[in-house]
């Protein structure tokens, strides 16, 4: 139960990184382009 707790935390702050790129101004097709080079995962 701990390690599901951990690995959805560990989710939602990538997710907050990626709004916080897109908010900073980087353009989407260029967030796309590193999505896809880090795995998607």
């Amino acid at each position: 139960m701990k390690e599901r707790k951990s690995a959805m935390r560990n989710k939602e702050e990538g997710k907050i990184g990626w709004i916080l790129l897109w908010l900073v101004g980087v353009p989407i097709p260029i967030l796309l382009v590193l999505y896809l080079l880090r795995g998607c995962t």
